[in-house]
């Protein structure tokens, strides 16, 4: 297709030929979105007709929307964890999905405290792939030049498990990373990173951000982006830096590698990398030596356009230290995806954060809408989903998928509000994840966990008792913690006793949690702040001046009100903090 053939779409004048075709391929998608969804549906009813799931609800080879919608009804994870562990076990009939489970993603989310395992073929790296490829062009509409330089993203890979039957079990984006649709990726100057494979490939945390911030640093001129998945992700690579410029600067001096990174496959590409540059290295020491780290990000990397991360949901809370850092760069928010499926991209990347919207591409999945306004009970009638195209403008809603990897009406659990269309294709607000609480990084802490945390620790508490809590996710410093506020029952206890219950209740919380905590660092320890008798009945006074009834009024278990945080850290009478590392992995203490 030439490319003048699409100048008059409504994106805009493509930047070359190749994303005259990507451009053309999102109008076709959303102008015939509903057509596009009961052909999706269609294939994947009849791909995975024989499987013992769809079977059981006697569909009979049928593929239209009526007959599904009729038996087949919504479910969460809990409702298929039974079949998942069937194929965890090494079941490989076709339970699920007619084509093999070529491995499990690990979701953000959790079951009874651990990761949930989503089962997924290989096809799916296809169609990841395809909305990756759509990314670039889009945002080339909006930033002229980008083939001119690199970016600068920190990527990382998890670690990963394998499930009794030998199935490797990982994150998501590790996946992705892992596979050779990444590794052997075809050249594109528009998407070219400062940091090599090995260093995004190396599971040692220290290693790979140390090489590929130093990558970063050698190319601080070519850099037109910076940017991580998530803006707690890009946070921590400035916290890493600023706990690590003068050992960088001493080997870009001397041209030589940190014997701290030991992995070969770094130290062999790094050869073609490393250089003598005292000039950078006196630049580097005279910007990180100063105590003033405003604008370190435009400082460092001058020709930076935009930050490419995540700071939707529970990642807005770190909106206001991206602009300290960077000046207020633009921050795009480039995609919607999740373990379960790959959703959708943003057609307005360099919007205001509070605007960003995901149009949801037809072809990834089966979509259907759950009213969350009328949301009352697990078990609605799945009568009541709305399909795609007929979402209304301004209503949230509970998103619930059918993908080709088996799963069938799957609620997975996001809130959405309708803003708007392309086309005919809605786009989407990201509102919250149902039912969390507390979030830093990749972990999410819900209500039940919160409450099963602070009796588990409160049961250390001999000559006192918890009388009320509530907490916060505090992100002023990097790497942000949580915090919970306690009002005891008489004065505290001494000896170190809180600091234990602060432990005692990161034991207990979810698996994702201890990971960032462990391995990854991006959790700093939990802290408990004592707070005077009688400040969660002022707190109460407090919510009832402002219009709160005082018969229906139940203490938040989380805060993010300044005047109530205010409220509360005036009350402080002590603070304590978690003394070591929860465990995680295998050897998890219970």
């Amino acid at each position: 297709m030439a490319v003048e053939s699409i100048l008059s779409s409504p994106l805009g004048p493509p930047a070359c030929e190749k994303d005259a075709k990507a451009l053309q391929f999102i109008e076709e998608m959303t102008r015939n979105a509903d057509s596009v969804q009961e052909n999706v549906l269609a294939q994947i009813l009849a791909r995975n007709a024989d499987t013992e799931y769809l079977k059981s609800f006697n569909l009979d080879g049928a593929t239209d929307r009526h007959t599904f919608k009729s038996k087949i009804p919504m479910v969460t994870y809990e409702d298929l964890h039974p079949l998942i562990q069937r194929i965890a076990d090494g079941d490989r009939s076709p339970i699920l999905s007619s084509h093999p489970v070529s491995e499990f993603l690990t979701s953000s989310g959790t079951s009874a405290g651990e990761r949930k395992l989503m089962p997924t073929i290989k096809e799916e790296l296809d169609r990841r792939q395809l909305l990756y490829s759509l990314l670039m062009p889009v945002m080339n509409l909006y930033v002229s030049g980008l083939d001119k330089g690199k970016g600068l993203y920190f990527l990382f890979i998890k670690s990963e498990t394998k499930t009794p039957s030998g199935l490797v079990a990982r994150p998501v984006l590790t996946s992705y990373y892992k596979s050779d649709h990444f590794k052997t990726r075809p050249h594109d100057p528009y998407n070219v990173y400062t940091s090599p494979n090995e260093a995004i490939l190396c599971p040692d945390s220290f290693q790979s951000m140390y090489t590929q911030m130093l990558c970063g640093l050698y190319d601080r001129h070519h850099v037109l982006r910076v940017g991580a998945v998530f803006a707690s992700g890009l946070l921590r690579a400035i916290r890493f830096l600023q706990l690590n410029w003068n050992q960088l600067a001493q080997d870009i001096r001397a041209g030589s590698l940190n014997p701290k990174v030991t992995d070969p496959s770094i130290r062999h590409c790094m050869t073609r990398i490393l250089r003598p540059d005292p000039e950078l290295a006196d630049f580097i020491v005279s910007e990180c030596s100063e105590d003033n780290w405003e604008r370190i990000i435009t400082r460092i990397w001058p020709n930076t356009k935009y930050l490419d991360v995540i700071v939707t949901g529970a990642m807005a809370q770190y909106i206001p230290t991206l602009d300290y850092y960077s000046g207020g760069l633009p921050k795009a928010c480039t995609m919607y995806a999740s373990s379960e499926c790959y959703f959708g991209l943003n057609l307005n990347p360099m919007c205001n954060p509070s605007e960003v919207s995901y149009t949801i591409m037809p072809n990834m999945a089966y979509f259907e809408f759950l009213p969350h306004d009328n949301n009352k009970s697990k078990n609605n009638s799945a009568a009541r989903l709305v399909d795609l195209a007929d979402v209304e403008v301004g209503r949230e809603y509970e998103l619930v998928i059918t993908t080709y990897a088996g799963l069938s009406r799957y609620r997975v659990g996001d809130i959405l509000r309708v803003t708007g269309f392309h086309n005919a294709a809605p786009q989407f607000q990201f509102v919250r994840r149902k039912n969390v609480l507390l979030s830093i990084d990749a972990d999410k802490t819900d209500e039940a966990e919160l409450q099963a945390a602070v009796e588990r620790a409160s049961r250390l508490l001999s000559t006192t008792s918890v009388v009320e809590y509530t907490s916060y996710a505090d992100t002023a410093t990097i790497p942000g913690h949580y915090v919970v506020y306690w009002e005891l029952l008489g004065g505290a206890p001494e000896g170190g006793v809180l600091e234990r219950c602060c432990l005692e209740m990161e034991e207990a919380m979810n698996s994702v949690y201890r990971q960032c905590r462990v391995a990854d660092g991006s959790i700093g320890p939990l802290e408990i702040r004592v707070v005077r008798n009688g400040t969660f009945e002022e707190l109460m006074d407090y919510a009832i001046s402002r219009g709160a009834s005082i018969n229906q009024y139940k203490v938040p278990r989380c805060v993010s009100f300044t005047p109530i945080m205010e409220l509360l850290d005036s009350r402080v009478v002590s603070t304590h903090f978690s003394p070591s590392l929860p465990h995680w992995g295998p050897h998890r203490r219970r």
